[in-house]
């Protein structure tokens, strides 16, 4: 990819530079923009619009032509907000606005033809078409870098995952959230020693890579890679190998965990449980559990992944920061050492986003009552809100198709893919087991917290 131009003043405080704080700016406010409209008597249901389902082609130009404004106010909605706050982060405005023009419209393309009736039969969930359209043309294509700049994945991703916290009830978190960090914190310990010992101690690998590499298959695949890797110094080219592992596996995991979910028969609640605790990216896990069908899926894989997974970065950050600087590093007498400001320095401030967008949607469900919270706010409010998650993360699958280059995946030979194959190895089965077996009860009630 093209390095981008920098071209935000550096003293610009660091909640303007950040794509977590603006995903937070930008969430919420959607979500109280949202609710400002329902209060007015209105609903914000015609800016989110979606593709009405269709079963032949000829369908397709009528809903179209009677949904054009609704297009146009979207498209000007995401235009401004993204090109706005990508601006302030330094990137070239320019690019961004041609790149992103693509983009939408390649997003709105892929949309109308996932809303075909029959779509979901065949597992076309318009997250994972938008990712292997973009494998394909990301592979074979010379990318621009004007358009490279719209590629914007963690933002897009962040964003998404707020406005999940939306629609997921806090009393939920509440009730189950002790479950999801007690199994990520199994999984994670288990997963990150796997890669771990593989990478240092079969392949003899750097202690720093294997860290990365084990960090990503352990906690939040591509932002724990980053932050990891920058903790303990790793090599900027491990943590684009880690990235582009993370891309893979994510991707193989995406089309096989909700088939072999079907296949073993289990509840929703528990597919996405193993789902959340099985992926390595938080946008390829989404559309592997919105491949099973259900809201309770979307729900407990959040809980296993953005709760009990996510959360952990900063704190493994930090304490591999300090393995790091005591055992692995030299460094020079007087040079900074790691403080404990470096947990909330790399924790996921998009985390809080999600926790704040539950908290406001719960707020508003004990005030208006369960019946017209169901019967009202849900269609009004919440429906809307689904749609415009939909959007960002066909915006985010594009992204990820297009940055992903299979051919730079074994630029360290084949050692770093074996690391990371027996972490993946040991991760599934663990996942399986923890999910379907020693906590199925908690991921099955998931379903009576539905609205």
């Amino acid at each position: 990819m093209a390095e981008e131009k920098n071209t935000t003043p550096r003293e610009l405080p660091v909640w303007l530079l950040k794509e977590d704080y603006w995903a937070i700016y930008l969430a919420l406010g959607l979500v109280i923009l949202a609710l400002l409209f329902y209060a007015g008597g209105a609903s914000m249901k015609l800016g989110a619009v979606s593709p009405a389902k269709w079963t032949s082609w000829s369908q397709i130009p009528g809903d179209l032509l009677a949904k054009w404004p609704w297009y146009i106010i979207n498209f000007i909605l995401w235009l401004t907000i993204f090109t706005m706050s990508c601006g302030i982060m330094g990137l070239n405005i320019i690019d961004y606005f041609k790149g992103f023009v693509v983009l939408y419209l390649m997003s709105l393309i892929i949309f109308v033809l996932c809303s075909w009736k029959y779509a979901s039969v065949y597992n076309l969930e318009p997250p994972l078409v938008a990712l292997a359209v973009g494998l394909v043309l990301g592979n074979t294509l010379k990318i621009p870098r004007w358009f490279a700049t719209a590629f914007r994945v963690e933002y897009y991703i962040k964003t998404g995952i707020i406005l999940l916290g939306a629609t997921l009830p806090f009393s939920l978190i509440i009730t189950t959230g002790h479950i999801a960090l007690l199994q990520a914190t199994i999984v994670a310990v288990s997963t990150f020693l796997a890669a771990y010992l593989a990478a240092t101690r079969l392949f003899h690998l750097p202690p720093q890579f294997g860290a990365t590499l084990g960090a990503g298959a352990s906690i939040c695949g591509v932002s724990a890679a980053i932050a990891v890797g920058g903790a303990v110094q790793s090599h900027k080219d491990h943590i684009s190998v880690t990235i582009m592992l993370v891309a893979v596996w994510a991707t193989v995991l995406i089309f096989i965990l909700p088939f072999v979910c079907r296949f073993l028969g289990l509840e929703p609640g528990v597919s996405g449980a193993w789902i959340g605790t099985s992926e390595f990216a938080d946008a390829a896990g989404f559309a592997a559990a919105a491949a099973i069908g259900h809201e309770a899926a979307i729900r407990s894989f959040t809980m296993m992944k953005v709760i009990g997974r996510d959360i952990w970065i900063g704190i493994w950050s930090f304490i591999l920061a300090v393995v790091s600087v005591t055992m692995w590093e030299k460094r020079a007498p007087g040079e900074r050492r790691v403080g404990v400001g470096e947990i909330w320095a790399r924790f996921p401030k998009f985390v809080i986003g999600f926790f704040l967008a539950s908290i406001i949607m719960g707020l508003v469900g004990l005030y208006s009552g369960p019946e017209v919270f169901r019967k009202s706010v849900q269609p009004l409010v919440v429906s809307p809100i689904k749609t415009l998650r939909t959007w960002t993360f066909i915006f985010c699958f594009l992204s990820i198709g297009f940055t992903t280059r299979f051919k730079e995946l074994f630029q360290f030979g084949t050692q770093p893919f074996w690391a990371f194959t027996i972490a993946v190895a040991i991760n599934i089965p663990l996942g399986y087991f923890l999910s379907a077996v020693v906590f199925k009860g908690y991921w099955t009630k998931v379903m009576e917290y539905l609205f």
